[in-house]
């Protein structure tokens, strides 16, 4: 089973700020608002959504593919994405521009105020469903993630036209997503993945009831932070609590681990319990370190935490799916 991820490539940097945003941000002056924070620290790290998701899967032993497009300073990241397991040949190089960049600032309280420059990732419509069909073959699923908003849209369509299974992950492009785009991205998908606040949004953008969102896609997978995540299908609704963090070092990635872990277990056959337990996991992992890439699994040690938030059985079911 050949699965594609398609989403952004991006160098993240990440600062952190020891005060509380919400101190400084005045709700009546927003409109001129010109502020600026003293950091105390800048971490320099490999990101964007497409490549932290295809990450977590090649640590998985998933071998998939990365579809997206990257700049000329792509080859020290293209090296390190191959050493874990990830096939880059869908990325598409762009010799005159820069791979795209996300600067985050993470205060006391988790909060984030970012920018994302797209770079390459504005060609990023030329990775499309031809370009894969005429590289790989047809693809068993295709996740499309954050990405330029034309191209999500582009692939989005392809598949259907195609009969090609996708799942629906605008994630951090929501934001910049007109209703009619949102409809597209989300009608007829397998999966749908968000967060609760992009639940709503996806609602508020399209108008529609929940029951007439659920209506139109397969499986509805909503994380909740550390309410744990609800997956909604024919079968009804399942809901899974977290695995706790040890310490808490940046949330950043921690949603793209998620869909990984879910994925890597739904297709190995496992349920949907079992699939959110499994992503879980790895987002509690990536939760614990600085920056999205930069972790790595214990074997031992990730029996021992699925027994202790879930129980042995979970364990042992999902240690089939462990690195070892």
């Amino acid at each position: 089973m050949s699965v594609v991820i398609s989403g952004s490539v991006a160098t993240d940097h990440l600062m952190s700020y020891p005060g509380r945003f919400s101190e400084t941000l005045l709700p009546d002056q927003l409109a001129k608002i010109s502020v600026s924070f003293l950091v105390e620290d800048l971490d320099v790290r490999r990101g964007g959504v497409g490549a932290n998701i295809a990450y977590a899967m090649g640590v998985l032993d998933q071998n998939p593919y990365l579809l997206g497009a990257a700049g000329a300073d792509f080859d020290e990241y293209d090296q390190w994405l191959r050493r874990h397991g990830v096939d880059t040949s869908l990325v598409r190089i762009f010799d005159t521009l820069h791979t795209a960049r996300f600067v985050c600032t993470t205060d006391s309280e988790q909060a984030q105020i970012a920018s994302f420059y797209p770079g390459a990732m504005s060609k990023a419509s030329s990775a499309d469903l031809s370009f894969v069909i005429d590289s790989i073959g047809m693809p068993d699923l295709v996740l499309i993630g954050a990405n330029e908003p034309g191209a999500m849209v582009e692939l989005t369509r392809q598949c259907r036209e195609a009969g090609v299974p996708f799942a629906a992950d605008p994630s951090q492009q929501l934001a910049s997503l007109d209703a009619k785009q949102v409809l597209e991205l989300v009608d007829g998908a397998a999966y749908l993945f968000s967060n609760h606040y992009e639940l709503e949004l996806i609602l508020h953008r399209t108008g529609w009831t929940l029951e007439e969102l659920d209506s139109r896609v397969e499986i509805r997978v909503t994380t909740k932070g550390a309410d744990g995540v609800s997956i909604l299908s024919d079968a009804g609704e399942t809901n899974v609590g977290v695995v706790p963090a040890r310490e808490i070092a940046d949330p950043t990635g921690v949603g793209d681990a998620f869909r990984a872990g879910f994925l890597t277990a739904v297709r190995a056959g496992k349920t949907f319990e079992r699939a959110a337990q499994l992503g879980s996991l790895i987002a509690t992992y990536v939760i614990e370190t600085t920056g999205p890439q930069e972790w790595s699994i214990d074997r031992a040690d990730a029996l021992a935490r699925l027994e202790e938030a879930y129980d042995a059985e979970a364990a042992a079911d999902l240690g089939e799916l462990l690195p070892r």
